[in-house]
């Protein structure tokens, strides 16, 4: 009894000196607090929350604040793994908190680690479905680790089917063993299983992807039978991973100019390693002791073409822009003519869907063999990197501009079924396009001769050194704009030895992504600043006019329109590229400005955050332009806040450019967006439960849309759905409800929106404009809503950080 009594004694003093410790540790987070502490302060509560669980709710916001607070320093001092320490405690303790996997989650992706990241965002979103900064998040990260063309692919039945076809037909003529390399969803896989393949391996090197086709492995009862290995083919080894050299190697790691992906180095390491010998020349003897892959080969097919689109993406077109002269020394070029002569492995093509392309295209030629290859052929496979440049000539059928050489590719899947890529098939595919640059004269007329060269190295084909041949009295006379031949070369070189400045007589090159490239294009856009700039500088005195700054980091810089009127004005540039500084400085000096009248703002930082500073007097601003749309269509991150500081630098009487923004919108029936956004049930994956796992990853909002070439059906009047004002930001509201008539009868699946953006009440930039440089973007309803005529459906409008959602209401 004594003992008893002992003991009790001694879990009451226990159970004192905790309560204790718990005081004086919630009492030093506190003052920790007060003096910044952070570090400290997380110490104390951590203490706190592992001696006293139950206080968790008690605790909850300030341990997050302390958390974020401390997690922000450690991130400033690169403490990386200390940061994920943090978190990691926190969400031992918190486990099903959304707010700290969402903070998990941003700190992950500012590092790069995007996959790690979504997850974060994913859990976020699933632990609370209406938190917006975690939708927002997880919505962003989602376009970069689920890449949209999954969904159009697996929407794309005819695909499938030829796919699940040719799979079928090499597992009944032998092949049991199959490798299926970069499975995405697993949906190859899945096809060969069905055909009766007895052993199936896969492998993905996205972690997101990997996960996603796990939990469709289970969900249609094939995860025991596919072994899905999480890795590049590359480090597959035997009998480490696989058990046996395959007989079946199927894969699609094809971009839409074929190479892109890597498919040569992965099917020679899979030829070398992986799979069975192939098949000699006239064997007989039966499939299954040799190996294949399917795709069996690819034909690879171009086209030269006039495309105003293209044109005006990657030529500027332009000598003078609002007044402003550009110098014919300055050549602005885009990156894919940059990507022959880099170092670095620079894609050297965009993509379009040519039939979607605005305004269309015009074949110049017919089209073209460029290459063939035989994926089932080692060493051919081999030569494709160590092969010399071909050239060809292919003669022109049609007079017109030389804008691009299209290229496609007709995918050989077995000797009965292929696919095809081509622009005037109904495919997911886009075509590859290669911009015709640096050319002094870009006209052809029927009969010339188009003239390039071929070459596939760093995994791309490249098409490079294009030129025109005229046939002009009988005699070839090549017109080769882009290269110099040794002559003229060593004349060249010659030439410079004598002159003071080497920059005048070769020109200096500019590199500018293709948005930028259509913004100098953009001429409306830049007459609608000049006037607009006019009449704020006109209202101001010339003893009152003070400096003009662009803080916002333009990236092409070239605002030309804040030319300076000698003297009286002096422009800031806040572009930080160096061949963008130089650029504006050639500028300025051919328009005979002087030097003093143009400065690069961030250049004299050493700390970007003294631009947020209030300056003297002295140092307020007449005009602050603002970038407040993103070329994708949506509305900047941060602009809100950018404005809120843009305000605090301003003189009496100046003005943020632009001052307000009103976003429009209508109701449309457009099956295309809804393919584009998310997998349409199991008839277009054959049978296959796919759609629900990847519609995770779907998005509300399709960005980088030409209205003018989506195919659709208007069901309403273009209507108001938000307006955003820079200047008086008190007028604005964070969520709205806009009546929207239906005047067609149909389905909405969609609402597409566009801006006006306002310089002022009379001066506006339309985004939807054939001449603008930014594209259109659309928010695609979960369920599509049956109406007719004469009925009404209200828009539930939210803006919240620069982001917006909308909700259509019956």
């Amino acid at each position: 009894m004594p003992n008893s009594r002992s003991r009790r004694r001694h879990k009451v003093g226990q159970e004192a000196g905790r309560r204790e410790l718990v005081s004086r540790s919630l009492q030093s987070a506190q003052h920790c607090l007060v003096e910044q502490d952070f570090g400290t302060a997380y110490a104390h509560y951590l203490l706190v929350l592992n001696l006293a669980p139950e206080l968790k709710s008690d605790v909850k916001a300030n341990f997050q604040f302390t958390l974020f607070k401390w997690a922000e320093e450690l991130d400033s001092l690169a403490r990386t793994q200390d940061l994920f320490d943090c978190y990691e405690h926190a969400l031992e303790l918190f486990p099903n908190d959304e707010v700290i996997c969402n903070s998990m989650g941003e700190h992950l992706f500012r590092m790069g680690f995007r996959d790690e990241a979504a997850a974060y965002f994913h859990k976020a979103v699933k632990l609370n479905p209406d938190f917006p900064d975690a939708k927002e998040n997880f919505y962003r990260v989602a376009n970069w680790v689920v890449e949209r063309w999954h969904f159009i692919m697996l929407n794309d039945s005819n695909r499938n089917l030829l796919y699940q076809k040719a799979i079928q037909k090499a597992v009944q003529s032998g092949c049991r063993s199959i490798l299926d390399i970069g499975t995405g969803t697993g949906i190859l896989s899945m096809f060969a299983k069905q055909a009766g393949a007895s052993s199936v391996y896969a492998c993905e090197l996205s972690k997101t992807m990997y996960e996603l086709a796990c939990e469709v492995l289970a969900a249609n009862h094939l995860d025991g039978k596919i072994k899905l290995l999480h890795m590049k083919s590359l480090d597959i080894e035997i009998p480490k991973h696989i058990s046996e050299r395959v007989s079946l190697v199927v894969t699609e790691t094809v971009d839409s100019g074929l190479f892109g992906e890597g498919i040569v180095e992965s099917l020679i390491h899979a030829w070398e390693h992986l799979l069975l010998p192939p098949k000699p020349n006239g064997g007989s003897t039966g499939a299954e002791i040799y190996g294949k892959v399917i795709p069996a080969g690819a034909t690879v097919w171009g086209m030269a073409v006039e495309c105003k689109e293209i044109r005006r993406h990657h030529r500027v077109g332009v000598k003078a822009v609002a007044g402003v002269c550009i110098p014919e020394k300055l050549k602005f070029y885009s990156p894919t003519y940059a990507s022959e002569n880099s170092d670095e492995t620079i894609e050297p093509y965009t993509t379009e869907k040519l039939s979607r392309v605005p305004g269309g295209f015009t074949a110049l030629t017919e089209h073209f063999q460029i290459l063939t290859v035989d994926f089932n052929n080692l060493q051919e496979l081999k030569s494709f990197s160590t092969s010399k440049p071909s050239k060809i000539h292919v003669p022109a059928v049609k007079e017109g501009i030389l804008d691009a050489i299209v290229v496609w590719f007709t995918l050989q899947l077995d000797d009965e079924h292929m696919l095809s890529t081509s622009p005037s098939e109904d495919t997911c595919w886009e075509q590859a396009v290669y911009p015709v640059q640096g050319l002094l004269d870009y006209s052809v007329k029927s009969g010339d001769s188009v003239s390039m060269e071929i070459a596939c190295q760093d995994c791309y084909l490249r098409i490079q050194k294009v030129s025109l041949v005229a046939s002009e009295r009988g005699m070839d006379v090549e017109r080769n704009f882009g290269e110099k031949n040794s002559e003229a070369e060593l004349c060249s070189a010659l030439a410079s030895l004598q002159t003071a400045s080497t920059l005048e007589r070769v020109g200096q090159e500019c590199l500018l992504d293709s948005p930028e490239i259509a913004l100098l294009n953009n001429l409306p856009y830049h007459e609608c600043f000049k006037a607009a700039i006019g009449k704020v500088l006109s209202s101001l005195s010339l003893q009152e006019q003070s400096p003009s700054m662009d803080i916002d980091h333009n990236a092409d810089g070239q605002k030309d329109e804040l030319s300076p009127e000698k003297n009286q004005l002096k422009a800031y540039s806040s572009v930080e590229k160096e061949q963008h500084q130089v650029a504006l400085s050639l500028i300025s000096e051919a328009n005979n400005f002087p030097k003093e009248t143009l400065e690069f703002w961030l250049s004299h930082l050493q700390d970007e955050s003294m631009v947020l500073q209030r300056p003297k007097l002295d140092k307020l601003w007449s005009i602050i332009i603002l970038d407040v749309i993103e070329t994708s269509g949506l509305i900047q991150q941060d602009v809100m806040e950018k404005a809120a500081i843009s305000r605090c630098l301003l003189h009496s009487g100046g003005k943020i450019f632009p001052q307000h923004v009103i976003m429009y919108g209508m109701l449309v029936e457009s099956k295309s967006l809804v393919l584009e956004t998310a997998v349409q049930g199991t008839d277009p994956t054959l049978g296959l439960n796919i759609a629900p796992f990847i519609n995770q990853f779907k998005v509300p909002v399709r960005v980088f849309l030409d209205l003018s070439t989506l195919p659709y059906v208007p069901l309403s009047k273009p209507v108001e759905l938000l307006r955003v004002d820079l200047m008086n930001p008190y007028v604005n509201s964070s969520s709205r409800e806009v009546k929207v008539e239906i005047c067609k009868s149909g389905q909405v699946t969609g609402v597409p929106f566009w801006y006006h953006v306002h310089l002022d009440e009379d001066i506006y930039l339309d985004t939807s404009s054939e001449t603008s440089h930014w594209k259109q973007a659309a928010v695609v309803l979960d369920n599509p809503i049956q109406v007719q005529a004469g009925d009404e459906l209200v828009l539930s409008i939210q803006y919240h950080k620069s982001n917006i959602s909308i909700t259509v209401k019956q």
